[in-house]
């Protein structure tokens, strides 16, 4: 009886593809579940931030509406502006 060495070794093959592909997923795993929780972390976050820098902004804009205050008004909205076109919130008006 003769061997079939190239369907041993497809076998073996397959074999040790299967160990590799289980480490791979028994590491990834954990990692993937670790980075989720960092996302999650991340946005939550970004969303008190957000809050906080639009409170100061709210309030920031009503004590300049009670003081009247026009060209410290024309400062603040100058550097907002200028601050939304450069992350690129906004398009830029003048090019």
């Amino acid at each position: 009886m003769k061997i079939d060495w190239i369907l041993i070794g497809w076998i073996i093959d397959m074999i040790l593809n299967g160990i590799v592909w289980l480490i791979i997923v028994a590491l990834a795993i954990p990692l993937i579940d670790k980075t989720d929780k960092w996302t999650r972390k991340a946005v939550k976050l970004m969303g008190s931030a957000d809050d906080f820098v639009r409170k100061v902004l709210e309030d920031l804009f009503e004590l300049i509406e009670k003081k009247n205050l026009q060209i410290l008004t024309a400062f603040v909205l100058m550097i907002i502006l200028g601050v939304l076109a450069q992350i690129g919130l906004i398009p830029k008006l003048i090019t």
